[in-house]
C-alpha cells in the first residue's frame, strides 16, 4: 500500500516549512547542554552546525512520513562515520539527538512526536556502538578490482584520458561492455563515496570522477547500441530535485545493451515532462530513480500522479536508488511495480514487468 497519505505529506511539510525555526531551536539547546560548543567549532562551525539539524529534520520527517525507521537509522549510521573522519566526538551528535527529541516531542502531532521520539531515542543510546568507518573495499570485491583500481587512481589524479584509454583499450582486448559498467564504473562510484565520506576527498575531486566517468560512459556508445531490437521501450528520469544520476543512466544503458530502445531523460525531470513522453512513447517500463532519502516522498507523490493519467495507468513503474535497498518494502509503500538494488538486476525486473 502506498505510504503517501495526506498525513504523510503534512508531516513533510510541517518539519520543511518550520526547518529554520526548529533547527535554531534544537542548537540553542545544545548549547544550553554544551556551553564549550561555540568556542570548539567557531561561527563557521555553527553555520555547518545549524545546515546539518536542517538536513537531520528532513530525514527524520522522510522517515517518520514512510514509517521507516531503517531510513533514518541508516542516515545516523552515515553521520557517524562521515562525523567520525572529522575528529567530531560522539557526545555532540548524541547531544543533537536529544535536543531533536526535546523540541520534536513538542512540537509535532501524535502520532508522530510519539514516533519522533521512539525513532531519536533508539539513535541516541545506540549511536556509540556504530561503525566509525565503512569497512568494505569496494573495488576489492570487483572481479575487474584492479581494472577499477587502476581507473580510479587515474581519475582522482585528474587524469581523465587516461582513464579513458584503460577502458577503451579493456573492450578492444575483448572485456564486454556489460561489465565494464558493473564491475569498473559501479564499483567505482561506490568507493568514492567511501572516501568522500572519509573525508579522503573533496566534493570537487568527487563531481570532477563523476562527470568524467558520464563522459567515458558515452565514449562506449557505438559498442553498446545493438541492430537487433526486442521491442521493450524503457523512459528513466531521476525525480523533481534528484541529481544524482549515474546510476539510473547505468540501468538504461544496460538495457539498451539488451535491444531495448531506452529514453533516458536524466537528473530533476518534471513530472509533466515525463507524463508527455509516457502519451508520446508508450513505455513498457518507467524507471524512476532517487537516491537522497528525502527525495522519496516526491516518488509517491510522482507515481500518485502518474497514475490519474492514462498513459500513468498503463505503463510498469520500477524504481531503485540507495533508500530502497535500505527498505527493501520501500518500493511497495511508494506504490510503484517492482524495485531494483543495482543496474544488473534493474535488467532483470524490467523483463518481468512486461514479459519481454
Amino acid at each position: 500500500m502506498a505510504a503517501d497519505s495526506a498525513e504523510s505529506r503534512d508531516i513533510r511539510s510541517l518539519v520543511a516549512s518550520r526547518s529554520e525555526e526548529l533547527a535554531r531551536r534544537i542548537i540553542r539547546r545544545q548549547v544550553e547542554l554544551q556551553p564549550d560548543l561555540e568556542i570548539r567549532y567557531g561561527q563557521v562551525g555553527m553555520e555547518t552546525c545549524l545546515q546539518d539539524i536542517r538536513y537531520h529534520l528532513a530525514y527524520l520527517a522522510e522517515a517518520l512520513s514512510l514509517r521507516s525507521p531503517s531510513l533514518f537509522e541508516e542516515y545516523v549510521k552515515w553521520v557517524k562515520k562521515l562525523l567520525s573522519s572529522l575528529g567530531l566526538p560522539d557526545e555532540d551528535m548524541r547531544t543533537n539527538l536529544r535536543c531533536m527529541r526535546e523540541i520534536l516531542t513538542s512540537e509535532l502531532p501524535e502520532p508522530a512526536a510519539s514516533e519522533a521520539c521512539r525513532y531519536l531515542e533508539k539513535m541516541e543510546h545506540e549511536y556509540p556502538f556504530f561503525p566509525a568507518e565503512e569497512e568494505r573495499d569496494f573495488l576489492e570485491e570487483s572481479p575487474l578490482g584492479e581494472l577499477a583500481r587502476a581507473y580510479l587512481e587515474s581519475l582522482l589524479g585528474g587524469r581523465r584520458h587516461e582513464a579513458s584509454r584503460m577502458i577503451l583499450e579493456a573492450v578492444e582486448g575483448g572485456v564486454p561492455v556489460k561489465d565494464i559498467y558493473l564491475h569498473v564504473f559501479q564499483p567505482s562510484q561506490w568507493e568514492l563515496g567511501r572516501l568522500w565520506q572519509s573525508n579522503r576527498i573533496s566534493v570537487a575531486q568527487e563531481h570532477y570522477c563523476t562527470a568524467a566517468t558520464q563522459v567515458i560512459m558515452s565514449q562506449l556508445y557505438p559498442y553498446i547500441f545493438r541492430e537487433e531490437r526486442k521491442g521493450g521501450i524503457l523512459i528513466a528520469a531521476c525525480v523533481p530535485g534528484e541529481l544524482h544520476e549515474l546510476g539510473l543512466r547505468m540501468v538504461a544503458d544496460l538495457l539498451e545493451m539488451e535491444g531495448w530502445d531506452t529514453y533516458y531523460l536524466g537528473a530533476n525531470v518534471p513530472r509533466q515532462s515525463v507524463v508527455r513522453d509516457l502519451s508520446e512513447r508508450r513505455p513498457h517500463i518507467l524507471a524512476l530513480s532517487a537516491t537522497i532519502t528525502y527525495h522519496v516522498g516526491e516518488v509517491a507523490e510522482f507515481i500518485k500522479a502518474l497514475r490519474e493519467t492514462e498513459a500513468g495507468r498503463e505503463v510498469k513503474v520500477m524504481v531503485g536508488g540507495y533508500p530502497f535497498n535500505v527498505d527493501r518494502d520501500l518500493w511497495e509503500k511508494v506504490g510503484s511495480d517492482g524495485w531494483a538494488p543495482d543496474a544488473e538486476k534493474a535488467v532483470q525486473v524490467a523483463r518481468e514487468l512486461c514479459g519481454i
